[in-house]
């Protein structure tokens, strides 16, 4: 039985093999029915290849392709972060698509949909697949697995079918939840850009002077350290995996045990920068240092921003189109983008009064911490229901 339970149901649960509740599914496109090439993602579930890729990587004749309809699985074989043995998901955006035989297809014969849907979002499946996949081993990145294994595996599933509406619908309840949580965490987002680029226009249309950012803020480059100084504490040293929805987060830490000179040791106030990255979208992220501890930065990669003005005036505007626009005309090499301190120095600064500073930096502080609180509400009802996902299945 599974740790919990909802009151009402009672006995064990029953053991089934795939095949017992499932047929595998291998009708092609043949007559190219469909022209819709579907992936598989972890998170987002089958989704198209053109939306998810913005290109399609499919052959351009796909008759030879598994023909999927709605309401129907697939498993994907490949590892991505989190899913060490890949994902099983349910067709439920479109009525049909187009899927890779490397795919392993299947429709239910037995049991309620909704339910098994969630039971394979909870990877309890994971301990089954594991008995029989080839000690790790991968071709392509897929794993050696033979089909009619798969289908052999055991599931510990309620044969009551109320039972399985009553924990379906539950956590689709939560999903439900999750997804206006997190719409609203886009919506603030975009509704504080907006407010960026009104407050920041591009510079012709400034209603302020403006002076170089060099004037007003230190471009620190941050520590040089080798392999050899990372230790158990120390020093942390602030790499661009610490900035998090424009706030600083201390998981994934790295602590070294050196002298750090005093220069660039990061104080409050402080902002720090990610300046080179091999992503292009992780280039520009910055975040405000909150307290006084014993911290650095990754010189290679991170740069310290100490201002001599408003620290939050100054940390707005680095978040603003106005800058991205100045900072971004030369991104590097083909493979690292990144904002030299060049750069950095011949970027504009608008400078209002410091009355309209500290104005401005109020109201966008503002909702800063509303998209902080709406984020770390956003991580608990995940948490939460990765913990139900957990106690609620075997």
């Amino acid at each position: 039985m599974p740790k919990l339970r909802f009151p009402g149901f009672e006995g064990e649960w029953g053991v089934f093999r795939l095949s017992d509740f499932a047929d595998r599914v291998t009708r092609k496109n043949t007559d190219n029915e469909t022209n819709l090439p579907l992936t598989i993602s972890s998170k987002d579930g089958l989704v198209d290849q053109i939306s998810y890729f913005n290109k399609t990587v499919a052959s351009k004749d796909m008759s030879g392709y598994y023909l999927l309809k709605n309401g129907e699985f697939a498993y994907n074989k490949s590892y991505s972060v989190g899913y060490d043995f890949g994902s099983i998901k349910r067709l439920d955006r479109y009525p049909m698509g187009a899927l890779s035989t490397l795919y392993i297809c299947f429709m239910l014969k037995k049991h309620y949909s909704d339910f098994i849907k969630v039971y394979f979002d909870s990877l309890k499946w994971y301990k089954e697949i594991y008995k029989i996949s080839a000690e790790g081993a991968r071709n392509h990145g897929l794993l050696n697995m033979p089909t009619d294994e798969f289908f052999n595996t055991k599931h510990n599933l309620p044969e009551n079918v109320q039972e399985q509406r009553k924990i379906a619908d539950f956590i689709n309840l939560l999903n439900r939840r999750i997804e206006t949580q997190q719409l609203l965490l886009e919506t603030i987002k975009k509704y504080k850009r907006g407010l960026l680029d009104k407050i920041f226009p591009p510079k012709k249309d400034s209603l302020f002077p403006t002076v170089r950012l060099s004037k007003m803020a230190d471009f620190l480059q941050g520590l040089t350290y080798s392999p050899i100084d990372i230790a158990n504490s120390g020093y942390l040293v602030l790499r661009s995996s610490n900035i998090q929805n424009a706030a600083l987060s201390f998981d994934d830490c790295v602590y070294v045990n050196m002298e750090i000179p005093t220069h660039l040791q990061v104080k409050q106030g402080d902002i720090i920068m990610c300046v080179r990255n091999g992503s292009k979208k992780l280039v520009g992220k910055s975040a405000k240092i909150p307290c006084e501890m014993p911290m650095t930065t990754w010189g290679a990669f991170m740069m310290i921003i100490r201002s001599k003005i408003d620290c939050s005036y100054i940390y707005q505007y680095l978040n603003s189109q106005a800058f991205y626009s100045q900072v971004f005309k030369d991104t590097g090499t083909a493979t690292i983008n990144q904002i030299t301190k060049g750069i950095l120095n011949e970027c504009e600064l608008p400078l209002p009064p410091k009355n309209e500073r500290d104005r401005i930096a109020t109201l966008l502080d503002g909702f800063d911490k509303r998209i902080e609180s709406t984020y770390f509400s956003l991580l608990k009802m995940q948490d939460l229901r990765k913990s139900l996902l957990q106690q609620l299945f075997i």
